[in-house]
């Protein structure tokens, strides 16, 4: 598969860009100070769409969704959410498009002195004039869709790694957003956790219809959950290849996309007469 053009200038109307999408990206430029991390970078997050941001590590995945959330402001380009530009937006703009995305980091980031309940609870306390009562009951609600609903009076220091996922996902969806950004969710955790995660992802995509944009770079839960991937390249400072998983790995032109997929290690030059046995 050949890589798409990475290069697309954003378009004179950017309220037009990606009409329909949740979420698309248009010429985005990021980095720190003088370090540009990725350059003319151009996508789209359709609705109800698993889409997988990878790549190797220090290749600006992270950075990406921080970008995308607002969180960082880019060096040129723009991020639309529903068509909305989250980069040209007002303060009071942007923080109404932010409360309309859950985001999940990776480590969970549950406060500590909270329990689960009150944790996922959090959000709603200072967003909404709810009362208690229904608050505690949407996240009740909550804390079932991701099988949770035992855990509510658990301080998050009794919790598995696996299940302050699931609880940072309960707290993302607290304000009603169903465009959820999950950052490494499977990093640390045991391969049968992982996969229970990874089911509760296409879960509440297939039944209750979330879209989500998830940075990791687990092989496996790439495949079981992906509908569509895009690597990122630290070298080329660009997006390198964007499809479907498997066809990535089987039919990519690019050898850096197949080593990554196929978990290739790094070629290593030996020269004839370098190695001498004995001392």
């Amino acid at each position: 598969m050949s890589s798409p053009d990475p290069s697309p200038p954003p378009p004179t109307n950017p309220t037009d860009a990606g009409r329909g999408a949740a979420i698309s990206v248009r010429g985005l430029r990021m980095g720190y100070g003088e370090r540009i991390l990725l350059d003319k970078a151009s996508f789209d997050v359709q609705r109800g769409e698993i889409l997988v941001i990878l790549g190797g590590s220090g290749c600006g995945k992270s950075s990406l969704m921080k970008n995308i959330i607002g969180l960082y402001p880019p060096m040129a380009g723009d991020v639309l959410i529903a068509g909305r530009s989250i980069v040209a937006a007002s303060p009071a703009e942007r923080a109404s498009l932010q409360r309309s995305l859950g985001v999940m980091y990776q480590s969970g980031a549950l406060f500590g002195s909270l329990t689960v309940l009150e944790n996922v609870r959090f959000p709603l306390d200072q967003f909404t004039d709810l009362g208690l009562d229904e608050k505690n009951l949407t996240a009740r609600l909550l804390l079932r869709q991701v099988e949770m609903a035992d855990a509510e009076s658990l301080m998050p220091g009794e919790l598995s790694g696996g299940m302050l996922k699931r609880a940072g996902i309960a707290r993302a969806m607290a304000l009603g957003c169903d465009l959820l950004l999950l950052d490494e969710p499977s990093a640390g955790l045991d391969p049968i956790t992982a996969a229970n995660l990874d089911r509760t992802i296409l879960t509440l995509r297939d039944t209750l219809g979330f879209t989500f944009v998830v940075v990791t770079h687990e092989l496996q839960s790439i495949f079981a959950i992906a509908d569509r991937a895009i690597m990122l390249d630290q070298v080329s400072r660009s997006i390198i290849a964007e499809g479907r998983p498997a066809a990535l790995r089987d039919t990519s032109a690019d050898p850096r996309v197949r080593q990554f997929f196929n978990r290739q290690p790094t070629a290593v030059a030996h020269r004839a007469g370098t190695h001498r046995a004995g001392p």
